[in-house]
């Protein structure tokens, strides 16, 4: 898997947003989100991502148990998968959301984000691209768990990797988007339609 290699700020290389991106920010920080009422849509859009963090946790502690022997291939298979779906359908609609319905307005709302705007839209690309990989190596698990393969436990091993290699990309995109997206709306106002 590799991202646009023209991307002077890619997803996997990425600690925090270029300077120029953190203007809003820089207004409105995250220490004053909880202390305001926030509009209804970055309210949720919080929400949403608070879920995204809690699935990758929970897949997280379940795949650490799996390394440490604390459950078998089945407890991995029976607490990981449901949340692994879950976690695919919810996360790939929230982004095509964004990118059709939201990202298009930020732009119009305010200009000066279009260039963070157009990073968060790198980022998806570079987020489905772990997506597609843990859909595979879930399906793949699945495969092995349900049909008592032999290679079962080699798919396990390359889940719990996939979910590795997915955990800090995706939240390094969470943290870069709620920097742009929420001072944005508490300081330009709601979204309607």
């Amino acid at each position: 898997m590799s991202e646009n290699t023209s991307d002077p700020w890619p997803l996997a290389e990425r600690f925090d947003l270029p300077t120029d991106f953190v203007w809003l920010r820089e207004t409105f920080p995250r220490e004053r989100w909880t202390a305001l009422a926030l509009p209804q849509t970055a309210a949720h859009w919080l929400q949403m991502h608070a879920g995204f963090r809690q699935a990758g946790n929970h897949m997280g502690q379940v795949a650490a148990a799996y390394r440490a022997g604390a459950i078998n291939l089945r407890g991995l298979h029976d607490r990981l998968l449901p949340t692994l779906s879950n976690f695919l359908q919810h996360l790939d609609g929230h982004h095509n959301i964004e990118t059709t319905h939201y990202f298009p307005q930020f732009r119009l709302m305010e200009p000066r984000v279009a260039a963070g705007i157009d990073l968060l839209d790198r980022d998806h690309e570079a987020v489905h691209a772990h997506l597609e990989t843990l859909a595979e190596r879930g399906n793949a698990l699945h495969r092995a768990v349900r049909g008592n393969g032999p290679d079962a436990a080699d798919h396990a091993a390359r889940m719990a990797d996939a979910l590795d290699a997915a955990n800090t990309p995706l939240l390094r995109h969470l943290d870069d988007e709620e920097d742009i997206v929420i001072p944005l709306i508490a300081l330009r106002g709601d979204l309607h339609g």
